[in-house]
């Protein structure tokens, strides 16, 4: 009997990742009967979603209630601990998603929050939640009734020490369970109100726009301490060995933050979900890997997109829908007018509490140009230079002064008809670039300013603006810049050099619990770009063939949708379609639902891109299938190649189209051997590489762009990593055989015998014609022989 061949250590960087998305339908136990054939693909780490205790019945464990114990519906600490130890006899380690910004707004489950609901400020619990105290008397708003307090007051009670309401719960301040129902309410640390007052009486912090989750101040040295003792622990006894940290952005310091983790963790891997800006880069001083790498999604996405065709798409788009310039037609214009109507409703709280701080400031201020602001003037001065940042937020006084520009101001000014009155937008400016004074309140305006300014980013941008501004949905990502879907490969490559000269260990993903649509659905999507007119007859006559849209808009995206999707159950494109039109708000939202508009939705999709007039699209996709193909396998095989960490998210190493959470965060299933597919092969392929040769790939590695000549060059990308490993891709297939195919294009190789990893046998050297390497599959994965680690090394 052979012995076991003995597995190596796990590697402190990861080479690649696998998220897991765990959840009660998933639980530890079964990503651990995952192991075996997630270590076959030749990743270095499970990446998990949120292991602490949560809500009961969470799908997705960011509304954690607990910090100090290991989810219990997934296996609680002991299943935690099985699934390291098979990790680990696999070879692999654990990287784990922390929740550091918000805990869930559940009294009955959250026990410190049940603890400052009963005891108020005097709470010890009190300096854990991002509450404003002195604001609504001293009461927390708790936005949980289903109509005004008058309407529902009789279904409550007061008994055992508790206040009930249906199925909900809260505590009663200590010697009030005995006075009349409206005198008990009126006593306590909190005040249960009508839902929809939480747009503008909201005197706590939260995600986003989402009561149901308080901010955390883990700034606070004892709320960091309390809140990651158990994560710590797990780290120190070797269970967990790297961390992704959630939306650093909401936190006041984040930097700050990160510096205190990394000394902490003594140095583990950890990424950060930030999204970058075009052209912004994480700040230096933050002890990071990197991002999580949404840049690097969209960098790949744009790479295959051609830019020709997409401003042509934009026009068939335009001409078909015929949207106003700020409701879908023009991308800045959108943006611009998503941010006004967050500002105004979602995010009314948050820029009141940001407008208090300020005339508070002012007041108060030794500096004369400073005084005098009234509230109404701040607020509008806040207004018009939210609106106006263009990255998610800034970080420092210097960061302010950079970010928040002269262009900015001067239009801000434009806002007030009185001059002088314009002089708000100086004195906010001075605030925030810390020329108006230093202190603590000047911090906390700063902080608040900047936790503003990423939720109106993320509320305006991802859940608004993508939502309106359709010509061509797969640029409509997270993390993307769909006024500028495409860039060329010299952008591209320069990126890759960038991010393998600063953080050459930074993750890279293209699809994720997150994307609006898995990483297949947008390659398939992106074709479309190359055939623009063709797309736009297709729609022409599948909309003739079709009931009337409730909207060209809608309609536009539908079609869309179910071309990236490819055959499915009708039942997932309408809850995609329905979260579509909530999201983008024109004609129904999530809190102000417009059921006709929403039924008219359903009978479209029915009867239209989910009926007889969407064989017509599928009949157009499969004519393009070819070139979706090349598309899939290029996107997938540059993400695994290029610098950084690549994060595979569950199922995507074979085809996977997915939808918008739900639809993409439904349980893990897997296949008994790994590697199904072209794009399973490739995949495998790819990870063995990095499995196997990390020096070519991680830190010190190079990242070398290589040119292909003649006259199809452009439609051949190229690199090479570290001299070892060459990979060359196929970009925009169909306008490639449109102009005649490679037409005697060639690629010089680095000197050495390259061997073809995706099909055995091939050695390719000097010059080669382009058509002769990708003779069987559009993308090529080639390793130098004779190079430490390769087969023959050593011969």
């Amino acid at each position: 009997m052979t012995p076991e061949r003995p597995r190596p250590p796990v590697p402190a960087t990861p080479t690649a990742t696998y998220r897991l998305q765990l959840q009660p339908a998933f639980p530890f136990a079964a990503a651990a009967a995952a192991v075996p054939y997630l270590a076959s693909l030749g990743v270095s780490h499970l990446h998990l979603s949120p292991v602490l205790e949560s809500v009961p019945g969470s799908a997705h464990g960011y509304d954690v209630v607990d910090h100090g114990r290991v989810r219990g519906e997934l296996g609680g600490e002991e299943g935690l601990r099985a699934l390291a130890r098979t990790a680990r006899e696999h070879g692999l380690g654990l990287v784990v998603d922390i929740v550091p910004n918000h805990m869930a707004m559940s009294p009955r489950h959250n026990r410190a929050l049940w603890e400052v609901l009963r005891e108020g400020p005097g709470s010890p619990y009190a300096r854990w939640f991002d509450i404003d105290w002195e604001a609504q008397g001293g009461q927390v708003l708790l936005p949980v009734l289903g109509a005004p307090l008058g309407e529902v007051l009789e279904g409550m009670r007061a008994e055992d020490g508790v206040l009930r309401h249906g199925e909900q719960v809260f505590p009663l301040r200590e010697g009030t369970e005995h006075l009349p129902l409206p005198e008990l309410l009126d006593a306590q640390w909190y005040r249960p109100v009508w839902w929809r007052l939480a747009r503008t009486e909201l005197n706590y912090r939260r995600f986003f726009s989402i009561s149901e989750l308080i901010g955390v101040r883990v700034e606070d040295p004892e709320v960091f301490e309390a809140t990651h003792a158990t994560v710590l622990r797990l780290l120190r006894e070797g269970v967990v060995d790297g961390l992704r940290i959630d939306h650093p952005d909401g936190l006041a310091d984040p930097g700050g933050y990160l510096r205190r983790l990394h000394e902490a963790t003594g140095g583990r891997w950890t990424v950060v979900e930030k999204i970058l800006a075009d052209g912004e880069r994480l700040p230096a001083d933050w002890p990071v890997a990197g991002t999580t790498g949404y840049e690097a999604l969209r960098h790949v996405d744009a790479l295959f997109t051609d830019p020709d065709g997409a401003r042509e798409l934009l026009a068939a788009y335009r001409d078909f829908a015929d949207p106003p310039a700020d409701l879908g037609g023009d991308w800045a214009a959108t943006v611009r007018r998503s941010a006004y109507e967050v500002l105004a409703h979602e995010l009314a709280a948050e820029t009141e509490r940001l407008t208090r701080v300020a005339h508070r400031l002012c007041a108060s201020s030794p500096l004369a140009a400073l005084r005098d602001r009234a509230p109404w003037a701040l607020r509008t001065a806040l207004r018009e230079l939210l609106v106006r940042m263009e990255v998610y937020r800034p970080y420092t006084p210097a960061d302010a002064a950079r970010v928040v520009t002269e262009r900015a101001v001067a239009e801000a000014r434009h806002a007030f008809t009185v001059a002088q009155e314009a002089g708000a937008v100086d004195a906010v400016r001075d605030l925030l670039t810390g020329r108006a004074g230093q202190g603590p309140e000047h911090e906390e305006f700063r902080a608040r300013f900047a936790q503003t300014s990423s939720a109106l980013r993320a509320k305006s941008v991802e859940d608004r603006a993508f939502y309106r501004y359709v010509p061509l949905l797969s640029a409509g990502e997270v993390g993307g810049d769909p006024g500028r879907p495409a860039l060329p490969p010299g952008e591209f490559h320069a990126f890759c050099a960038g991010l393998q000269r600063e953080r050459p260990a930074a993750g890279t993903v293209l699809s994720t619990h997150d994307t609006k649509r898995s990483a297949d659905v947008r390659a398939a999507l992106a074709v479309l770009a190359q055939c623009p007119g063709a797309w736009a007859e297709v729609v022409a006559k599948a909309s003739a063939e079709a009931p009337r849209a409730p909207d060209a808009p809608l309609a536009w995206a539908a079609w869309q949708t179910v071309f990236g999707l490819g055959p499915a159950d009708g039942d997932r494109v309408r809850e995609a379609l329905l979260k579509h039109v909530r999201e983008a708000g024109l004609h129904t939202t999530w809190t102000e639902r417009g059921p006709e508009y929403e039924e008219a939705v359903t009978r479209f999709l029915a009867a239209g891109p989910c009926g007889v007039p969407g064989e017509r699209v599928a009949a157009f996709r499969e004519a393009l299938e070819p070139h979706i193909r090349a598309h899939v396998l290029g996107t997938a095989l540059v993400h695994l190649t290029m610098p950084g960490v690549p994060d595979l998210y569950q199922g995507t190493e074979g085809e996977y189209r997915a939808l918008v959470d739900p639809d993409n965060r439904a349980p893990a299933s897997f296949p008994p051997v790994a590697g199904t597919g072209e794009k399973g092969a490739v995949t495998r392929a790819a990870l063995a590489l990095r499995s196997r040769r990390p020096g070519v790939f991680g830190e010190g590695a190079a990242y070398t762009p290589l040119a292909a000549e003649g006259p199809a060059a452009e439609h051949c990308v190229a690199f090479v990593r570290t001299g070892a490993v060459l990979t060359a891709v196929t970009r925009l297939s169909l306008r490639l055989a449109e102009a005649g195919g490679w037409r005697g294009t060639e690629l010089a190789l680095p000197p050495g015998r390259w061997a073809d990893v995706l099909a055995p046998g091939r050695v390719h050297t000097g010059r080669v014609r382009v058509a002769d390497l990708f003779r069987d599959l559009p993308v090529a994965l080639l390793e130098r022989e004779g190079e430490p680690g390769t087969a023959d090394a050593g011969r």
